[in-house]
């Protein structure tokens, strides 16, 4: 049975609800980069193919190596973590990151980019769930949401800050210069979680049943890696609702996005200078969003109100948002759409992974490795969706629009499932 952990009672000392933001520089610093990183290659695009003799489209494949790669080896990667702890797996995934970035600013073919962008996929793979995971189980019960909302907003401010100093980073000394950099820094991080994170395994899981009366009646636990225990998660009803929610949620989010560029240029013919301004937008959005849905969360759960009850909010914002940016008179109301959009994007996704954290304890790991390949999953269903509409903004509009009400009905399910589950006696 999923529950989610009672809110502080009244006259709890407070000192428990204090959110020690250095306590967690280690994977903040990871997560800044991690962020700059997933968006950084876009814009570098074309310098790179012809730096190393290659069509744009060929050197696009690194992107879709990382993807890929993480898609399939995170809940695997995530299913490790949880068993054997984060550090090891954190640190594992750290260290790939510094040789992906690394082999990135050595390769002079596209065969040795294609393969650092795996390997970089691997390394978030890694490292991502064990992140979230180690950031849920640490924060105290009362500030949770806001250490992953804080969390979730580092990793958007690698969009708004990263990026753009990367570009300029690329501009005064070429594009391999910005992936030096993220060596660099990444290597940094290293001391920090070396005194941050602590070793040996991770918390594990409250009983959902019955306690077995003697060690010959205990079910055994599936391997480490096993196809059972990767899939461990989708057998958890509040889990599995919660993936189906994010796939529908992010076809409309991520997959509409996908085509947000060409719908600003079919209605308003911007240029390229000012599409880049419209991403710096979009990560403002994502940094609000995620540092408010922390915050309500908290003070939602503080006041009783279980279930994550801003989950269908969030679907409403946002199906208004791709609304008004596909369909809203003008330009300034196109942009104030793109500003709710990524608001309500930030804030579903760090209330997707307080839920992550706090619904099964001891699948914290593979629960957030799966929202990320759900995440994907739901990215590509949209994009080939929206991609079926001849006019982009049309496209945009209902596939985006419908996904997210689709998203936001679903959220309420969720939403009653855990309310549920917290009022049956344990």
């Amino acid at each position: 049975m999923s529950t989610i952990s009672d809110p502080p009672t009244a006259g709890a000392p407070t000192a428990a609800a204090v959110l020690h933001r250095w306590r967690y520089a280690g994977v903040f610093v990871l997560l800044f980069l991690f962020g700059t990183e997933t968006f950084l290659v876009s814009p570098l695009l074309p310098t790179i193919a012809g730096s190393i003799g290659v069509t744009e489209s060929a050197a696009a494949s690194g992107v879709t190596a990382y993807v890929l790669v993480y898609a399939v080896f995170a809940p695997f990667l995530g299913q490790l973590s949880d068993r054997f702890g984060r550090r090891r797996t954190l640190l594992a995934g750290t260290l790939l990151f510094v040789l992906s970035n690394a082999g990135a600013a050595l390769s002079t073919s596209l065969t040795l980019l294609v393969l650092s962008r795996a390997v970089a996929g691997l390394a978030a793979a890694a490292a991502g769930p064990a992140i979230w995971a180690h950031i849920a189980e640490t924060a105290p019960d009362a500030v949770r949401g806001r250490a992953l909302g804080l969390g979730m907003a580092l990793f958007s401010c690698g969009q708004v800050i990263g990026v753009p100093l990367g570009g300029l980073l690329a501009g005064a000394a070429g594009w391999r210069a910005a992936f030096w950099a993220l060596t660099a820094g990444t290597a940094t991080a290293v001391p920090l979680l070396l005194r941050q994170v602590a070793g040996g395994p991770a918390p594990a899981a409250a009983p959902r049943g019955p306690a077995p009366c003697c060690a010959a009646c205990r079910p055994p636990a599936p391997a480490a890696g096993s196809v059972r225990s990767v899939l461990a998660a989708w057998a958890d009803p509040a889990l599995r609702r919660a993936l189906l929610v994010n796939t529908a949620f992010h076809a409309g989010n991520l997959g509409a996005y996908t085509f947000l560029g060409a719908v600003l240029v079919q209605r308003f013919g911007l240029s390229v200078q000012a599409l880049g301004l419209v991403g710096v937008l979009v990560g403002a959005g994502s940094v609000a969003g995620s540092l408010a849905g922390g915050r309500l969360g908290d003070r939602a759960r503080a006041a009783g109100r279980t279930g994550l009850p801003l989950l269908p909010l969030w679907g409403l914002l946002l199906a208004a948002g791709v609304a008004l940016a596909a369909q809203g008179p003008g330009l300034a109301v196109a942009l104030a759409g793109v500003a709710v959009w990524f608001t309500a994007s930030g804030g579903f996704v760090t209330d997707q992974q307080t839920l992550a954290g706090t619904v099964a304890p001891g699948l914290r790991a593979t629960s957030s490795a799966w929202l990320t390949s759900t995440m994907y999953a739901g990215t590509g269903l949209g994009a080939w969706a929206v991609g079926t509409f001849a006019d982009p903004a049309r496209g945009a509009l209902l596939v985006g629009a419908g996904a997210a009400l689709l998203a936001a009905a679903g959220a309420v399910v969720v939403g009653r499932g855990l309310r549920g589950a917290a009022a049956e006696p344990g």
